[in-house]
């Protein structure tokens, strides 16, 4: 009499699986199958981004002696807030359209949390600069070198121009 093997179904010879779990394969393997495809096409919408800032949206003004630089940050998935720091070279200009003195400039920063709604982040920030001598009539304030940052996902844009 042959010898029968404890882990062979109904002690037969045949070594396929026919089950699983008492669920036949055949019915298995395309349910295992559907739910892999729901999770790939899931998960990278749910979980992944792609941070930009809108660039139209993205403006610096002047008013007065301050900066205000207001824009749109898109792509962001998931996020509560992003973090947004603004940061420009301030420089006092004489009625000539000169900068007279290298100690009338200055690095000038803002930052905030902005809350992100459907993927996206609005924001504004104020940058104001202090000069000592103070920058007063008939000089002006200037800003160059205007960057815009979102420290949460590392995306940075710069505004050319003087402001």
């Amino acid at each position: 009499m042959p010898k029968q093997m404890a882990w062979e179904p109904n002690g037969g010879t045949d070594m396929r699986r026919t089950k699983l779990f008492g669920i036949p394969l055949r019915a298995v393997l395309p349910l295992a199958g559907l739910m892999l495809a729901a999770a790939l096409v899931a998960v990278p919408s749910a979980l992944a981004g792609s941070p930009h800032f809108v660039d139209s949206t993205v403006t610096a003004t002047r008013v007065g002696d301050s900066l205000i630089v207001s824009g749109k940050e898109a792509g962001l998935g998931d996020e509560s807030q992003v973090h947004i720091v603004v940061s420009a070279t301030a420089l006092c200009i004489n009625g000539g359209g000169n900068h007279p003195k290298a100690v009338n400039k200055a690095s000038v920063q803002a930052a905030g949390d902005f809350p992100v709604q459907n993927g996206k982040a609005n924001f504004s920030l104020t940058l104001t600069a202090t000069f000592q001598p103070p920058c007063s009539p008939p000089m002006t304030v200037s800003y160059t070198n205007v960057t815009v940052t979102d420290t949460t996902n590392g995306v940075t844009q710069r505004l050319s121009g003087t402001f």
